[in-house]
């Protein structure tokens, strides 16, 4: 079994069981000019006509393109169940919505003006496959956009949540598999993948993120993370315990804990 396969059916796992995950834990959350992640990567593809979405989820961000009129839309995913709730949209009636993988897409040569995937293609395997793909499928001229992790805010319940984790780790043998490909984490890397396929400069912003609320809003927003997976139930809640013990010198007079996390919003075109 190659790694691509054993992180896909983790991936297929998960979201069966969490189908609207990455929709739930960030489509709250909001830049410092108030827009979401899901609207700053919409934004960057503004007066394309045919966008494709890879690791569309649940159809948020799609749902969020369709609000400009004409366009034709594109997703594809790994899960069956996150694309069950993307076509419940009434807004993404005559999309297309593919389950599968983005190292083979189910589309002609050029048949997109852009390409974007939201917190996504850095969980991809393969990435050169990937890049290959998204080049073909794109018009000369066309654009890919994307949204990438990045880290936590300092001193915010974020950073506080992965260090419980990192420590919760440790008491356990259970482990998910590796995720996607580590060049995807810097500009240098994602340059170094992209290049090859024909795509010129990376342009590459980091974005702050605030996806703060009650604990138990937060709470819910940072569980959602992959690394609880393997965890038993006893352990999760011991997290969480811990979890709301330590950001409670953080809590507000209003009742609310700063959340904050990084994103780095990334975009290149094919020359």
């Amino acid at each position: 079994m190659t790694d691509s396969t054993v992180q896909e059916d983790f991936l297929r796992a998960f979201h069966a069981v969490r189908p609207a995950v990455t929709a739930e834990a960030f489509g709250r959350g909001r830049g410092p000019d108030g827009r979401s992640s899901y609207e700053l990567l919409r934004d960057r593809v503004a007066g394309h006509r045919r966008v494709l979405d890879l690791g569309c989820g649940d159809g948020l961000l799609l749902e969020l393109l369709a609000r400009d009129g004409g366009r034709q839309l594109a997703g594809v995913d790994l899960s069956p169940q996150s694309l069950a709730l993307a076509r419940r949209r009434p807004a993404l009636s005559a999309a297309r919505l593919h389950t599968g993988r983005a190292q083979e897409l189910p589309f002609a040569e050029g048949s997109f003006d852009a390409c974007v995937s939201h917190l996504a293609l850095m969980l991809m395997g393969d990435i050169e496959q990937v890049a290959a793909e998204v080049a073909r499928v794109l018009v000369p001229g066309g654009v890919l956009a994307c949204v990438l992790g990045g880290g936590a805010v300092g001193g915010e319940a974020y950073e506080r949540f992965v260090g419980l984790l990192r420590r919760a780790g440790e008491r356990t043998t259970a482990r998910i598999p590796a995720l996607g490909d580590r060049r995807m984490r810097d500009r240098e890397g994602f340059e170094e993948i992209l290049r090859p396929v024909g795509f010129e400069d990376v342009e590459w912003e980091t974005v702050p993120i605030d996806i703060g609320g009650t604990p138990e809003q937060v709470w819910d927003s940072v569980s959602g993370l992959y690394d609880l997976a393997p965890m038993e139930e006893r352990a999760v809640a011991r997290l969480r315990r811990d979890f709301f013990a330590d950001v409670a010198d953080l809590v507000t007079p209003e009742g609310l804990v700063p959340c904050g996390f990084e994103v780095r919003l990334a975009s290149a075109r094919i020359a």
